[in-house]
This record gives structure tokens, sequence and C-alpha cells, in this order.
């Protein structure tokens, strides 16, 4: 097996390391790296963890898509959930209907869907956008579709829980309301990422570099999770696992 790790391999560990010991992760459509990660995570718990990803008939028991999700993060019964937005800002706010003053968008995102129901209802939410950019990372969103705090005397179960890019992760402070970077991915630095993030966040004095997977994970990686992925997203398990084994 080749040692050699591409940076889909890299996100898909750091991602399933935030979700271990929890009971019940959903992953949404058109989420190949947040699926993979959950399956991973599945894997490394022996089967205690309870996955359901959307668009697939073998790790999900839902028959009736969104609404059974809702359903089931309305009753608790949802530990983790996967958002991401055309523009996040530091507040942990998403975007997902456009760029400019709405509705006169000058360029249109899908839209909101469930994001703020989710939002306020699953208590760890990974955010996740593998284009790090400051037209991505804001100051501001130029729409609220979901927001990542609230004020104080409202009722909310649910929040961010960390941002994870292509660059970096960073974790969310419920208090201060704002981002602290906790690592830097390698071949990249702290320098770089405050070049390439628009809104303002916190930083240690020692920023540590993200953790590789060691070689038991790209094991499970380029074999169990690859063929459990493969049913939903058969051309990003083609493209990631199989090129990756071969380099």
């Amino acid at each position: 097996m080749s040692t050699t790790i591409v940076l889909e391999e890299l996100l898909i560990s750091t991602v399933a390391e935030m979700l271990s010991g929890l009971g019940h992760v959903a992953v949404g459509a058109q989420s190949p790296i947040p699926g993979s990660a959950a399956l991973l995570a599945r894997a490394r718990s022996g089967g205690t963890l309870r996955v359901s990803m959307l668009g697939s008939e073998a790790h999900s028991p839902f028959t009736d898509g969104g609404r059974e999700l809702f359903d089931c993060a309305a009753q608790g019964r949802i530990d983790a959930f996967f958002l991401s937005g055309g523009q996040i800002d530091g507040q942990a706010n998403i975007n997902l209907v456009g760029i400019g003053n709405y509705p006169s968008t000058k360029v249109r995102f899908p839209g909101s869907f469930g994001s703020a129901y989710l939002y306020f209802l699953v208590p760890r939410v990974i955010l996740f956008r593998e284009e790090h950019t400051a037209r991505v990372l804001v100051p501001k969103v130029d729409f609220v579709s979901a927001p990542g705090v609230s004020d104080a005397d409202m009722r909310r179960t649910g929040g961010p829980h960390a941002l994870v890019t292509g660059r970096c992760v960073f974790y969310f402070d419920t208090d201060r309301q704002r981002f602290r970077l906790a690592s830097v991915h390698p071949g990249h630095d702290s320098d770089e990422i405050r070049e390439h993030t628009g809104f303002d966040y916190d930083t240690p004095d020692t920023v540590p570099e993200t953790a590789l997977p060691n070689a038991a994970t790209l094991e499970l990686l380029r074999g169990r999770v690859a063929d459990e992925v493969a049913e939903t997203y058969p051309a990003f398990a083609a493209r990631v696992f199989e090129a990756a084994d071969a380099a």
C-alpha cells in the first residue's frame, strides 16, 4: 500500500476524529468527504456509531429523505451533522442563497433548504468547505441562511463545532462567538491562513500541524471505507482512494 497521502484522505481522517464517541452522525447529499469521514468513524467504533447518509441505500434508514432526517433531529437523535456555504463568516453564519443584496443577488447558490433548522437542533455541526479563500471566508455573509450564534435568551441545542477547510482546522469558541485556529495542514502555515481568511479569529501561540492519517487509518480508508462510500459516490471513491493507493 502506498504511503502517499492525498488531501481528501487528510480531511476525511481529520473530520473522523471529531466524530469519535458519538452515537449517530447524519450526512446530507453531495457530501463525499464528510460521508467518508462518518464511515471511517463507524469502522473505528466497531459498528457502534450509526451513520445516516442521504442519497445512500446501504447507509441510510430514511425512506423519505430530508423529512425523516428533520424529525430525527427534532427528537434529539442526531449528534453531528455537516453544513457548508457559498460564504462563511467569523460568527459561523453561512450563506447558501447568493452574493449581493437579496433578492438582487449577483450570484445564486442552491438555497438554504433546512440548514437553519438543523443548525439549531444538532449539537455538533461541523462546517466543511474545501476552498479556503477570502471570497468564501468573509467578514460578514451577504445573506444569513443559518446563524452560527443566537441571543442568550434563545433556546438552542445545536450549533457550530468546527470549520474544516483545505488549508486548516478552526474550532468554534461558543463563549467568545468566534473561531480559533486549531491546526494547519502540512504544506501551509499560519501567515498563509491569515492572508486567505476574510474574518478575524484567535490564534494560539503555537499552532500544531494537522495530524496525518496513520497506516491503520489508510488501510481502512482504501479498503472498507472506499468500498462503502463507492455505493453512493463511485467516481469520488475511484478518483481518491484508488489513485492514492496507486501513487
